[in-house]
């Protein structure tokens, strides 16, 4: 009754190995997540290291310490719970970022940074917006997909980075395959920020003040220009190069180099800078220093588009629009100085009909099933 040693041992290796390659096929047809996965010790380390970053948060520069695991909200004016306030196709990106087929833009709840101009005020605070999963996010991405977005744009999503990556990688093992965008305001911790790699493709942060004295009275964040810095230049550093390719996919003809009418970016950088009213030799310094420290190795997207809102009584300065003049001298300072990968907007797209209805929570729950 008893076969001899190396015949059992055969027999133990093959059913083990049935038993691994059984466990490893449920978790691609049922999508497991790594942290609930039978194997993969590692895969759930890091699943649960991530998340245990939002006990005394300190994902952002604020480093406030909440404990948003057990409902204390950060700075950021959010828990640990995810909170989206939109998901749909958005047309008014950069025309390399959405295309005609426009950007699968997602809008995260909370902001660390709370600028006083504020055209997402309704979303910053954290108040508005739909309670979801990560599952939930996954899904989200792969249905901005199939409605042929040309990405899925991450829109102030730094108070949610691990649900991100978890929600990405999920999606990513379903069959997402478009780019994903990291739409910031630039305040990231670079910790943060390599958490990221592998998961951005591509970056689209913007650079709001040079001067420690604007960012201390527009955003209470007087290290935002040392901040910034350090945060693109990790960016850069993940992504240092801008690849396009056609949105039409069935072009003929060589992928294109550079942002071509009917080119979309798939990895890159684009450092947006909103000219405010009065901050024009502030903004002359950022293009300055972008232009100086990276060259052609990024793209600059030069935005006149600051729109005065309710917000803003208390600074007088804010309270009208960029003068077509001061656009000028800001667009002329760029070309003097050998800016050539840029980005500008016409003077009149300052206007309120370009700020997102928030209070719909268009996309984020899941759509009803047909019977």
């Amino acid at each position: 009754f008893y076969e001899p040693l190396y015949k059992c041992a055969q027999k133990s290796t093959l059913f083990f190995t049935l038993i691994l390659l059984i466990l490893w096929y449920a978790t691609i047809v049922f999508d497991i997540p790594p942290h609930c996965r039978g194997f993969g010790k590692e895969s759930q380390e890091v699943h649960m290291k991530n998340q245990n970053l939002y006990n005394k948060c300190t994902l952002c520069p604020r480093n406030c310490g909440a404990d948003r695991n057990h409902k204390q909200t950060g700075v950021c004016g959010v828990t640990s719970q995810l909170r989206v306030a939109r998901a749909a196709l958005h047309y008014w990106e950069e025309p390399c970022i959405s295309g005609t087929n426009g950007s699968g833009a997602v809008f995260f709840s909370g902001c660390a940074l709370h600028c006083v101009f504020c055209q997402n005020e309704p979303i910053a605070q954290g108040s508005a917006g739909i309670d979801i999963s990560p599952q939930r996010l996954a899904e989200i991405f792969l249905e901005l997909q199939e409605q042929k977005a040309n990405n899925i744009n991450l829109v102030t999503p730094g108070q949610y980075v691990p649900h991100i990556i978890e929600a990405v990688e999920s999606a990513r093992r379903q069959g997402l395959r478009i780019p994903i965008v990291y739409n910031t305001g630039s305040y990231e911790k670079v910790d943060t920020l390599k958490m990221l790699e592998g998961i951005v493709d591509i970056y689209l942060p913007d650079f709001k003040y040079m001067s420690r004295q604007l960012a201390k009275a527009y955003s209470k964040a007087e290290d935002y220009p040392k901040i910034a810095r350090a945060a693109i230049a990790e960016m850069v550093r993940q992504q240092p190069k801008p690849l396009f390719q056609w949105e039409n996919l069935t072009r003929e003809g060589k992928a294109p180099v550079e942002a071509v009418e009917g080119a979309i970016m798939t990895k890159g950088v684009i450092v947006r800078q909103l000219l405010l009213p009065g901050s024009l030799s502030d903004a002359k310094k950022i293009i300055s220093y972008l232009h100086e420290t990276y060259g052609n190795q990024i793209y600059l997207s030069m935005m006149s588009q600051y729109t005065p809102l309710n917000e803003v009584p208390d600074f007088p300065k804010l309270n009208c629009r960029v003068s077509k003049h001061s656009y000028k001298k800001y667009i002329d300072y760029a070309l003097d100085i050998g800016v050539e990968n840029a980005f500008m907007q016409e003077t009149d797209v300052a206007k309120e009909s370009f700020i997102p209805d928030f209070g719909s929570g268009e996309g984020v729950l899941a759509p009803a099933k047909k019977e």
